[in-house]
């Protein structure tokens, strides 16, 4: 696929659940988080700022914190080539978790890049998500559009036995997915956050509306030159 400048194309925890959480995360985690926490974030759309064009309403400190952060990964080179440099090939820090996901009525989440240690980390920060989720492009361009934050619950509870319970972006409490859950995996905790494409739904929704896979290209692969 073809690739431009600014997107080229391409810890112990305390039981076998969590660890099942973390193995599921390399492959599969993050669509089923998505489907999982079905939950609509009425909240005004907060992310008209910055440099991206297709922002609208009011400003959000949490997005615009967001936003900030991780901007860096607008190039996926950042995560793929950047970050993975010292990483084993054959468990690199990121790794493509998902193809574009989608919804027949819902929007799309799109392509989920995958950090797995993060889930199990102990530690919530605004600046390490453990997914950033990209829109293909017609052309085979990757747009950055969001991120999502995930834990492992046994694994938080584990590392923080004085609380706070629920993990938390900046204040903003993340959503529980309980087991047992149709998915079969470890009750986990995620929150999307939309800092760079506008959702109708909410800035933390789990679909965006704004987000489509009808533009990737037939045979598509996540590839880095």
């Amino acid at each position: 696929m073809n690739a431009s400048s600014e997107n080229p194309i391409r810890r112990a925890t305390r039981s076998n659940r969590s660890q099942g959480l973390l193995s599921a995360l390399a492959v599969a985690l993050l669509p089923m988080a998505a489907l999982a926490a079905d939950q609509v974030d009425y909240t005004p759309d907060y992310t008209r700022f910055m440099d991206h064009d297709h922002h609208g309403g009011q400003d959000s400190a949490l997005v615009k914190k967001v936003h900030d952060a991780v901007k860096k990964y607008k190039n996926i080179r950042q995560a793929l080539v950047v970050e993975n440099k010292d990483s084993d090939p054959m468990n690199p820090t990121w790794r493509v978790g998902t193809s574009c996901v989608s919804g027949p009525d819902t929007g799309a989440m799109g392509i989920h890049i995958v950090n797995v240690a993060r889930a199990g980390a102990g530690t919530i920060t605004l600046e390490a998500p453990a997914a950033l989720i990209y829109e293909p492009q017609s052309n085979g361009d990757l747009l950055l559009v969001g991120v999502e934050y995930i834990h492992d619950k046994a694994a938080w509870e584990a590392a923080n036995p004085n609380g706070p319970a629920t993990p938390s972006v900046d204040g903003h409490q993340m959503n529980l997915v309980d087991f047992p859950n149709r998915y079969g995996l470890p009750a986990f905790y995620e929150m999307h956050v939309w800092a760079f494409e506008e959702n109708p739904k909410g800035a933390f929704a789990d679909w965006n509306t704004h987000v489509t896979c009808e533009k990737q290209p037939v045979g598509f692969e996540v590839k880095v030159y």
